[in-house]
């Protein structure tokens, strides 16, 4: 019976785990709280902007294939721009060079006109690849600030530690080791904040970079189109009907000289 009491009142006696993370922010005060606020509000504006540029660039290459597919097939720039979707930015390269052509004919020196449909198509360019670049500025700030962010909060979380640890007068390890270990979780925090918003800024502009060398290279096709008056003009994607259909044409159309050859030398 001794050994069960002994064991109990050991049980009883053992000291609780005052560690953890609510410990730390209450220990940290309102300045902990402001810090994780911070923080928090970096991550979630991240992840927002990763999600809504995603699908923005997404919605540009799937709307790249109706460019390769259909616009060139117009017989006039007016019609190719009918085919694209409307408030796109490869309808807004399109619409642009055809107000600059529109405007183009009014102007007497050709090498100023040249230079004007240069520009607008680059202005065009330039207010997309603008709009597409929106929000990166941000990722790019909380990738550079968030790690310093949560390092300030394990500052303020050491300092108020060995404030309490003096005013206690007990500098065991055991004092020490828990405050401190607390006082670490703001920057485990804050590298947890800045590493997603780093790795998506960098993926975000190898997209990007990607879309502008598609842009440039349609509003260079249109320019030499217009500058050649249609007979310059990339070649357009074969529809899948077309090449479907055109195999057995083929095939056919062998067969068919086959027998012809055949009749003509059975003639002779």
């Amino acid at each position: 019976m001794n050994l069960y009491t002994l064991a109990a009142a050991a049980a009883t006696e053992a000291p609780k785990n005052e560690f953890g993370f609510m410990e730390a922010m209450e220990q940290g005060g309102p300045v902990a709280w402001a810090i994780l606020t911070v923080m928090v509000i970096m991550s979630v504006g991240s992840f927002y902007i990763l999600f809504t540029k995603l699908f923005e660039q997404n919605k540009i290459m799937k709307q790249y294939k109706a460019v390769k597919g259909q616009f060139w097939r117009a017989s006039s720039l007016k019609e190719g721009a009918a085919k694209l979707e409307k408030n796109s930015a490869w309808r807004q390269i399109a619409d642009d060079a055809i107000e600059a052509q529109e405007k183009h004919s009014k102007m007497t020196d050709s090498l100023e006109a040249h230079d004007y449909m240069h520009g607008s198509l680059q202005r065009s360019e330039d207010s997309i690849n603008s709009s597409l670049a929106g929000g990166l500025p941000f990722l790019a700030s909380v990738g550079a600030t968030a790690p310093f962010i949560g390092l300030l909060g394990t500052v303020i979380g050491i300092y108020r530690a060995l404030i309490n640890i003096g005013i206690a007068g007990n500098a065991s390890i055991d004092k020490v080791a828990g405050p401190v270990g607390e006082a670490l979780i703001m920057t485990a925090i804050g590298l947890l904040v800045a590493v997603p918003a780093v790795l998506a800024f960098n993926w975000l502009q190898s997209r990007n970079r990607r879309i502008a060398e598609l842009l440039n290279s349609f509003s260079t096709d249109i320019l030499a189109y217009i500058s050649s008056d249609g007979a310059v003009k990339p070649a357009a994607a074969p529809a899948a009907s077309k090449q479907s259909g055109a195999k057995p044409a083929a095939k056919n159309a062998g067969t068919t000289a086959t027998t012809a050859g055949g009749v003509k030398a059975g003639s002779k």
